[in-house]
């Protein structure tokens, strides 16, 4: 064999191997989630690169072209209009929540109920208009009659782990967050039931995002969330399933 022809053989298995090698590693996916799913998305998932924030801001990012191959978020109201405006694929709902109301542990401000809230002199810390904690918020308040309890808020955040922050640093003396919040804080806050006509709707849908560059495995993902032990793992977290 001419010199030649060995360069020209050796160039194709080293393309040969590139591609190989490129074919069984590509990597992890963009996953964009909405922050209440910050403990059990990694544990139905490891190894991905996850971005968990208010699903609204998420969805903005996605509208930008940030890149994502999956999104789930605390509220169809954000995937829906993805789809809607085709940058998604059909979302499919994978859990529900529930609200809370919560205090310090210590409970200075001796509130035992939804009404206690509205008392002057309290500091409360509730999810920003458009975040679906801030949304689920107003309504249930609304449906209470005891939206003058917004007249207290003293911080309207982000997302739902800015809300639990501020009241496990005594920095609030209540806010209202999802049931599955609490665990992760420990000792710092105490739950204190709603309602049960007050519960809003809260369900959580995911979508593979269009512009991914892994489809497939961004579709191996949401199977997973939706399959038997992503199921376990979330009711394990204090979610409902749908």
């Amino acid at each position: 064999m001419t010199r030649l022809a060995l360069l020209g053989a050796a160039v194709l298995l080293l393309l040969s191997a590139c591609r190989a090698g490129g074919s069984s590693s590509a990597g992890p996916l963009n996953v964009l989630a909405a922050s209440s799913l910050t403990e059990v998305f990694p544990k139905i998932v490891p190894g991905q690169r996850y971005d968990f924030a208010g699903s609204d801001d998420l969805a903005t990012q996605i509208e930008q072209g940030a890149p994502a191959d999956v999104y789930a978020a605390a509220s169809p109201k954000y995937p829906d209009e993805l789809y809607a405006k085709g940058l998604v694929e059909p979302p499919k709902v994978f859990a529900t929540n529930r609200l809370v109301l919560i205090v310090p542990s210590a409970n200075p401000a001796k509130i035992e109920s939804v009404a206690d809230v509205a008392r002057p002199g309290v500091k409360l810390v509730i999810g920003a208009e458009g975040v679906p904690i801030g949304d689920y918020t107003r309504t249930m308040l609304a449906t209470l009659g005891e939206t003058a309890a917004l007249a207290n808020v003293v911080s309207n955040e982000t997302d739902v782990k800015g809300v639990v922050s501020k009241v496990a640093l005594g920095e609030a003396d209540a806010g209202f967050v999802y049931v599955t919040d609490v665990k992760p804080v420990g000792g710092k806050v105490r739950a204190i039931p709603l309602p049960g006509r007050a519960q809003a709707k809260v369900e959580y849908e995911i979508a593979v995002v269009k512009a991914s560059k892994s489809p497939e495995a961004a579709k191996l993902f949401v199977d997973r969330v939706l399959g038997p032990k992503g199921q376990a793992l979330l009711k394990q977290a204090g979610f409902g399933l749908p």
